[in-house]
């Protein structure tokens, strides 16, 4: 049985280490592990630490490192700048399955069309580190702050930049463009990006690419483009 995943910022080079209030709640009070067992952390950062419980207390458990590893980054690198929606449990939703997929960057965007919701950092950092430890990973994705879309285009420097739209244009197929391992894509709102976005994105070398034959949601555009990019 896999062992159970834990995240922590503070990992240090020590022998024993006593693990963050909430995390040691979760391990003894919900979980109810006791000492002698072993759980993993991570820092979200690629460490990864093999440990056994030697102090169970619900405030400050404490463990001691068995081993140390370093799992590298994927070679993959995707970006996902997708517009915020006004329904934030559906943008949740896409939080949670982009990072299951494996994807390194998320930026949540301003368009012209975005029905602004108040962006809670803090609550969205943690989605993402629960479904990195559910999925059993050591990268945490690099969230950002909410940015003006006009902001991101002419600021992005990735080698391949993608463009995502509902406009009728001489679209081809995500896959049959997407190359490399850096790559980032561009999601618009609801109501999909203006003209003057597309051109605005088009005049800084993105290149326009369907998702297929059906209109999706924001969110479900989102989590297709992530898997389709991660899987090329």
């Amino acid at each position: 049985m896999a062992l159970p995943y834990f995240y922590t910022d503070q990992l240090t080079s020590a022998d024993h280490i006593v693990l963050p209030e909430d995390t040691s709640r979760h391990c003894i009070q919900v979980l109810r592990m006791k000492p002698g067992e072993q759980i993993r952390l991570t820092d979200g950062k690629g460490s990864l630490l093999t440990t056994r419980i030697s102090h169970a207390d619900k405030k400050n458990c404490t463990v001691t490192v068995e081993e140390r590893s370093f799992e590298p980054h994927s070679s993959k690198e995707i970006s996902i700048a997708v517009s915020l929606l006004k329904n934030a449990n559906r943008f949740e939703w896409f939080l949670e399955k982009a990072t299951e997929i494996g994807i390194s960057e998320i930026i949540p965007l301003i368009c012209q069309r975005t029905e602004r919701q108040h962006f809670r950092f803090e609550r969205m950092n943690t989605i993402l580190i629960s479904a990195m430890l559910q999925s059993q990973q050591t990268w945490l994705p690099v969230l950002h702050e909410p940015q003006p879309v006009e902001k991101m285009i002419t600021s992005s420097n990735y080698p391949q930049k993608l463009i995502a739209h509902c406009e009728e244009a001489n679209k081809k197929f995500i896959v049959e463009v997407a190359h490399g391992n850096k790559i980032q894509i561009l999601i618009g709102p609801e109501g999909d990006f203006t003209n003057t976005e597309i051109e605005l994105a088009l005049k800084h070398q993105f290149q326009q690419v369907s998702l297929g034959n059906t209109r999706l949601r924001t969110e479900t555009a989102a989590v297709v483009a992530a898997a389709l990019l991660m899987n090329d």
